[in-house]
């Protein structure tokens, strides 16, 4: 893969690929706040999926939560919080996460659902 922001939205590609096959549907794809960025805004019948996407390298040893940190729930949250105001959401959120490690031309995926709850403070 190429530079940091390629591998980011090849990971997004191959994750927003992988989601729709498991029923989701994409509602918005690098919805922007402010300086604040939720990668995949997705949705199924009752609830509405708030994704961060991380692509790690092959050789990462590191747990994809561990990339998530306090900062950036809250970052998310904020964000999503905005979302939801914006479009009047009345669904369930929830907030996942999804890994994407390219090894060679394959790709490796972990899907954590209800990942984390947001940090507002």
């Amino acid at each position: 893969m190429g530079s940091t922001v390629e591998k980011g939205r090849i990971a997004e590609s191959v994750a927003l690929e992988f989601l729709e096959k498991k029923g989701l549907h994409l509602k918005e794809r690098n919805f922007r706040s402010g300086h604040k960025e939720i990668d995949l805004i997705m949705e199924s019948d009752e609830t509405l999926h708030i994704i961060e996407v991380k692509s790690l390298s092959g050789n990462s040893p590191a747990d994809p939560l561990e990339k998530v940190d306090n900062r950036k729930r809250r970052l998310i949250a904020l964000a999503a919080g905005h979302y939801v105001a914006l479009h009047n959401i009345e669904k369930e959120v929830q907030f996942d996460v999804v890994s994407v490690v390219q090894k060679g031309t394959e790709f490796e995926l972990e899907y954590l659902p209800n990942a984390f709850y947001p940090i507002y403070h």
